[in-house]
């Protein structure tokens, strides 16, 4: 028997490219009948969505915890329903239904999945029939949030800390670490310095050992579950006993992994580099730094968006500026050197000619007729600075 339905398929333009907040993203919807098909409506959706599942064994209990968040949710009716139309009849044959979404101008995570979670982006398309169950096809779009260094001012603070820890046992002495980094923000493929003082004052050699690793932290019904895992791991160079050496090791963020997420409800993607001193037979000594990785397809030097996609509020100072800030550049525009511009000569405009300009005619402009300017208002009909946002 020849189904009614033979294929629904979506597609967008640009597959494989990322999508930000603002974009316009176009497509279509391809609908393969095999004979008329009677529909009520056929839609098509974006979405952006998060959710987190796990299960937990207590004995003999299994418990499932689970959260969703809606980013937002924007439907279009291809074809719908009118009134005093049952219903539309589509012929059979291939039939191809173009669509364009402007994605919202507001602060949403980048796409992930993770051990216990995921945000998707998607493009859903839903053909409803009466009494049949409906069809339906979707499509995934990757999506990136907005963010950049200059916007955010606590993301170019630089990050400090320091470390010592005395020997014990099969070790004697003490050794110590003073690590720096420029700042806390980094961009996907950017360069990471950090500049490391150590100090071996015990009686066996060290090695500095450099990771960046990922921290991703899940919500549901008031627990947490964390998943960790090393993006890079770079052995520094040994420092014999009695020694002290100051070394710079550059990292290279990959270019592969999510950006930083601070602004979904139950998910969190948080990074941190971490510098250990492998000492033999010992707790090896750590220090670990704050990072937020950026996209890479924002530049610094770019005027900054009216807002942030990142919300920083776990991070930083609370008694700093507000993470909207703008930040201000000293420098930017340099005072005017003295003589830039010198004075004007005298004579440079010579004064008017008499009767350059004669007396206007007399009754050129009537005079004006009693009544013509209707009276001011009445005093409070005028609106008051609160009326547009501001203080009254």
């Amino acid at each position: 028997m020849l189904a009614t339905i033979k294929n629904i398929s979506v597609t967008y333009d640009g597959m494989g490219k990322t999508f930000s907040s603002g974009d316009f993203i176009s497509g279509r919807i391809t609908l393969e009948l095999g004979k008329d098909c009677k529909i009520d409506y056929l839609s098509i959706k974006a979405k952006g969505k998060s959710e987190v599942r796990w299960t937990e064994h207590h004995n003999k209990t299994t418990v499932t915890y689970h959260s969703k968040d809606k980013m937002f949710s924007i439907e279009q009716f291809i074809i719908r329903e009118q009134k005093g139309q049952d219903c539309n009849v589509v012929a059979p044959g291939t039939h191809v239904y173009p669509f364009t979404f402007q994605i919202p101008q507001q602060a949403m995570p980048s796409s992930f999945k993770g051990a216990w979670g995921k945000i998707l982006y998607t493009l859903e398309a839903k053909l409803s029939r009466s009494m049949r169950i409906s069809s339906k096809a979707r499509a995934e779009f990757p999506f990136v949030s907005k963010a950049d260094l200059g916007s955010i001012p606590e993301l170019m603070i630089p990050q400090h800390g320091t470390k010592d820890k005395k020997m014990k046992l099969f070790t004697s002495g003490k050794v110590g670490m003073d690590i720096h980094i420029e700042r806390m923000g980094y961009y996907l493929g950017e360069d990471l310095k950090v500049v490391a003082s150590i100090e071996n004052s015990s009686s066996r050699e060290i090695k500095p050992k450099y990771t960046l690793y990922q921290k991703d932290s899940f919500f549901a019904r008031g627990k947490r579950r964390v998943s960790t895992k090393d993006i890079l791991k770079e052995l520094g160079e040994p420092i014999p006993p009695s020694g002290k050496l100051k070394v710079t090791k550059v990292l290279k963020i990959p270019q592969h992994i999510v950006p930083s997420i601070f602004t979904c409800s139950n998910i969190k993607c948080e990074y941190r580099l971490k510098i250990v001193l492998d000492v033999p037979y010992a707790r090896d000594p750590e220090i670990k730094l704050p990072l937020v990785i950026l996209p890479a397809t924002q530049t610094p030097g770019l005027q900054p968006p009216p807002y942030s996609d990142f919300g920083f509020d776990s991070c930083g100072n609370a008694n700093q500026p507000g993470w909207n800030s703008t930040p201000q550049f000293p420098g930017a525009y340099p005072p005017t050197a003295p003589g830039a511009y010198p004075p004007m000569a005298p004579g440079a405009y010579p004064p008017m000619a008499p009767g350059a300009y004669p007396p206007m005619a007399p009754g050129a402009y009537p005079p004006m007729a009693p009544g013509a300017l209707a009276p001011p208002p009445a005093y409070g009909t005028y609106p008051s600075l609160s009326d547009f946002g501001g203080k009254s």
